[in-house]
């Protein structure tokens, strides 16, 4: 009798939801107050921007007069302009070359870096320098290295007997001089990620694989990097976002002078080039969205073949 009474009176507060307090009331508006000043720089500074970017990619717009709708004429332009055909590739094929490279790079750095070396803070502090310092004070310097007529490294190829390139100003080699100078500046950062997953990584792992016989090397393919691959898909992710935005190196090193090579343009440099210098904001939007989207595509993809490779433990 007392059984069945008591799930009487279950099946009716079953559907009713318990009131929050007066304590949870409290919490709740507090913790709305504080996550408010970044949801309001999240709508004024992303979202907001970005809704009208898309509104102005369908009109025709110089900045100063009212905007004339032209419907999807921007975006046809696009696929008939050559300039922004040549900067897609070339984006593409910076970041096939940078992020693969910079991901392995920064992998063995973060694995020599995790091992008891002396001085190995001052090691992991020399390589974070770069990531750190002002784009434009490293653009400077390496326009020096790169120079073709008193540049150090063309200093050095000579000394040696070797061909003496012109880095900057030849079509043919200057994207992947500004792929190099990248790959050096982020490295440190990548290889602070995958640090941080290195020594997460219980050691019970490698003494289980040591009693069993196995060699570091095995160790590392076998236990180091399926158990990385977490830090490793954030590396990625980011580093591919990164790089399809990449826009300053580019300013700095090529697009100061007064023709701007088409072997080193990339998406950005081209909405740049239309917004602020053409003042053709609705063709420069357009360009924004479809780089919006190209960056949509790969993130998709990244999230749903990482369950394939991503192991975590």
């Amino acid at each position: 009798m007392y059984e069945a009474e008591m799930t009487g009176v279950q099946s009716k507060t079953a559907g009713v939801k318990p009131r929050m307090s007066r304590l949870g009331w409290i919490e709740a508006m507090w913790a709305y107050i504080f996550i408010s000043p970044l949801v309001l720089g999240l709508f004024l500074f992303y979202m907001a921007p970005s809704a009208v970017s898309l509104a102005l990619s369908f009109t025709d717009w110089d900045g100063l007069a009212a905007p004339a709708f032209t419907g999807l004429a921007n975006f046809q332009r696009l696929m008939e302009d050559p300039v922004f055909l040549k900067s897609l590739g070339n984006t593409f094929l910076y970041t096939i070359v940078s992020v693969p490279v910079t991901t392995a790079l920064a992998t063995i750095l973060a694995a020599l870096l995790n091992q008891p070396i002396r001085g190995k803070t001052v090691y992991r502090t020399l390589y974070f320098i770069p990531v750190i310092t002002m784009p434009i004070a490293v653009g400077m310097v390496w326009r020096w290295l790169y120079n073709s007529e008193y540049g150090l490294i063309n200093y050095v190829l000579g000394q040696l007997g070797l061909p003496q390139p012109n880095w900057l100003f030849d079509e043919n080699i200057a994207l992947f001089s500004i792929i190099l100078i990248s790959i050096w500046s982020g490295i440190g950062y990548s290889a602070v990620i995958l640090l941080a997953g290195l020594q997460g990584i219980s050691g019970s792992y490698y003494e289980a694989a040591a009693i069993d016989g196995a060699g570091k090397v095995r160790q590392f393919f076998q236990i180091t990097l399926p158990l990385l691959t977490p830090s490793l898909f954030f590396v990625v992710v980011m580093s591919f976002i990164n790089s399809f935005q990449i826009f300053d190196l580019v300013y700095i090193m090529v697009g100061k002078q007064d023709s701007m090579l088409d072997s080193t343009r990339t998406i950005v440099y081209s909405i740049w080039e239309n917004g602020f210098k053409y003042f053709d904001m609705g063709y420069a939007s357009s360009q924004a969205f479809v780089l919006f989207v190209v960056i949509l595509i790969f993130t998709i993809v990244q999230m749903i073949f990482q369950k394939k490779w991503v192991h975590y433990q």
